[in-house]
């Protein structure tokens, strides 16, 4: 199973965490080849690689297939720079998962399921992995605010998808050349959301699957597989959003009430000092 994160130095503790749910939720028998994409550039301090050595044993405790391996996408980050988007509330990384086609280690995947590094596993993902993808270029679930107001094949079409889980038929993306539009999008215009907004707009072709692969509510629900720790709009008292990280457990437990991830949260505590 192909796994892509991407981010700075600053994802790694919800790399982590994202990491140890795979292992111990995602499914008996199941390997992993992870894959972390980053870029060094002006203030962007990158994923580093001491962490991805750590990492990489860790995972092959589990499993001696699996591995994780650190891509350094800054040479064509910088050549194809997304300008319009460089000064958004986001880091530059956020964008990063659109240049897959240029890196020939994830170039020639048949696919790549793309996880945000504030997603958790919590059960198997091999029928959704292995869902047909045939003349498909990328499978996601709806966002949970942007589908009621941005619609691409038709006017009451629900079909704008959250773009922290999406799996990706990296042969049709190359065929259809959907990533190169959508870094051309970054480049040229300024969007709000611009990974997830270009991505929207240069993918024709997509499959929609059921929210229990990238549920964004705050509580998962029974039969949710990928949690996503999105951020969340809140009214009452007054309005706010609610931003909650998995590896910020004491609130994870105050805010959400959530502790059915205790025994990762226990995993992560004990390993934690070494990224």
């Amino acid at each position: 199973m192909n796994i892509l994160y991407c981010g700075d130095k600053g994802i790694a503790r919800g790399v982590l965490v994202s990491i140890l749910s795979l292992l111990m939720r995602g499914g008996k028998d199941t390997f992993y080849h992870i894959y972390i994409m980053t870029i060094k550039y002006e203030e962007v301090e990158p994923f580093e690689e001491k962490t991805v050595k750590f990492l990489d044993r860790l995972v092959k405790k589990y499993n001696k297939n699996n591995f994780v391996q650190l891509i350094d996408a800054t040479d064509v980050f910088v050549k194809n720079l997304p300008k319009k988007n460089m000064g958004s509330y986001f880091t530059p990384c956020s964008m990063l998962r659109l240049y897959m086609d240029k890196i020939p280690e994830l170039a020639v995947l048949d696919r790549v399921l793309y996880l945000d590094y504030d997603v958790i596993c919590r059960g198997d993902l091999r029928e959704f992995y292995e869902t047909d993808l045939n003349g498909i270029e990328a499978a996601g679930v709806l966002d949970i605010y942007g589908r009621r107001f941005y619609h691409y094949h038709g006017l009451f079409k629900q079909d704008y998808m959250n773009s922290g889980v999406m799996l990706f038929n990296l042969p049709e993306c190359l065929k259809s050349g959907m990533f190169t539009k959508s870094v051309d999008l970054c480049v040229r215009r300024w969007m709000m959301l611009a990974d997830q907004a270009a991505l929207n707009k240069s993918i024709s072709k997509r499959k929609l699957m059921p929210r229990k692969y990238n549920e964004q509510e705050e509580r998962p629900r029974e039969d949710t597989i990928l949690h996503h720790f999105s951020n969340n709009f809140k009214f009452w008292p007054y309005f706010r959003v609610q931003k909650v990280k998995p590896f910020e457990i004491d609130k994870v437990h105050k805010i959400l009430k959530i502790f059915e991830y205790d025994d990762i949260f226990d995993e992560y505590n004990k390993l934690k000092d070494n990224i």
